[in-house]
């Protein structure tokens, strides 16, 4: 079994190249296949950087190498989690859902009950592969300017 270092790193945390990269890569194959196009086209390294500082940063690492990250928003009731990314060749080795059974300790922990994430409309093995997880779907929502769903919220109860 693959080792990994999976942590909410603290405010020393630098990889931001790293790590916009690796969302990057982790994301590429929505291209072309989702509609509206994904807001991270227009994300930069320091994007990241100022987001983790309303949002909690999550990696996984492999021998000093990122192999994996998620943004966690916590709220009163719900941790959402968002750009949850595994590199393309990480892929297949249970790190996701590693890094989401660490979200949920650390939602626990906080007495916080539920993890929510979205996933687009059109991947459906995505929705499958979180439905494997124990995430079950909420609701469908579209983007502005849209007249059609283009996303799923997916919610899965966290053991207090």
């Amino acid at each position: 079994m693959d080792r990994f270092e999976i942590t909410f790193p603290d405010t020393a945390f630098d990889k931001w190249d790293e790590l916009h990269a690796l969302v990057q890569s982790a994301f590429a194959y929505m291209e072309g296949r989702i509609d509206p196009p994904s807001s991270l086209a227009q994300m930069s390294a320091a994007d990241f950087a100022e987001k983790a500082q309303s949002e909690l940063l999550l990696t996984a690492q492999s021998e000093g190498r990122l192999a994996g990250a998620a943004m966690v928003r916590l709220d009163p009731d719900k941790a959402y989690v968002g750009k949850l990314a595994v590199a393309p060749d990480f892929r297949g080795r249970g790190l996701g859902s590693r890094m989401l059974a660490a979200i949920e300790v650390f939602a626990k922990q906080r007495g916080i009950p539920l993890l929510e994430l979205q996933t687009r409309i059109e991947l459906i093995e995505n929705h499958a592969r979180f439905a494997a997880w124990g995430f079950v779907k909420v609701a469908e929502t579209a983007h502005p300017g849209i007249d059609r769903p283009t996303s799923i919220t997916m919610q899965k109860r966290v053991s207090l």
